[in-house]
């Protein structure tokens, strides 16, 4: 491995991309609660246990998932029509990812909270 290589992020890495979908929150929580499923879920069931989500949000979410092959979508053609969204393999790794960045959140929260509330103080006593 080149350790004198430069980290760059240009515009034009295609990881920027990925990571664009991934970062956004909504983004994350499909993932993590398709990956805690062990069935297809609707999109109701998706806002049942995603607090907080709209229906804007999710359904821009599961576009950008599906577009960028991690999550599927099947539409049955029944009366009214029924989509189901499930991951792919590919979003079964990323949520791998996820669920990693999620239990390091659980066991870390309490020192973020700690660190914010320090941070908090300090700015408050300099203005």
């Amino acid at each position: 491995m080149d350790t004198n290589s430069k980290i760059t992020y240009s515009k034009d890495c295609p990881s920027r991309t990925v990571l664009g979908v991934l970062a956004n929150k909504w983004s994350l929580y499909v993932l993590g609660v398709l990956g805690r499923n062990d069935r297809p879920l609707r999109f109701t069931e998706l806002r049942r246990h995603i607090e907080g989500v709209t229906q804007k949000s999710l359904t821009q979410a599961l576009r950008n998932l599906e577009r960028d092959g991690l999550v599927s979508r099947t539409v049955y053609p029944t009366i009214p029509p029924r989509v189901d969204y499930a991951l792919t393999g590919l979003g079964r790794e990323a949520g791998a990812l996820t669920t990693a960045i999620a239990d390091w959140s659980k066991t870390n929260a309490a020192r973020v909270h700690t660190a914010r509330a320090a941070y908090d103080a300090r700015s408050t006593d300099q203005h």
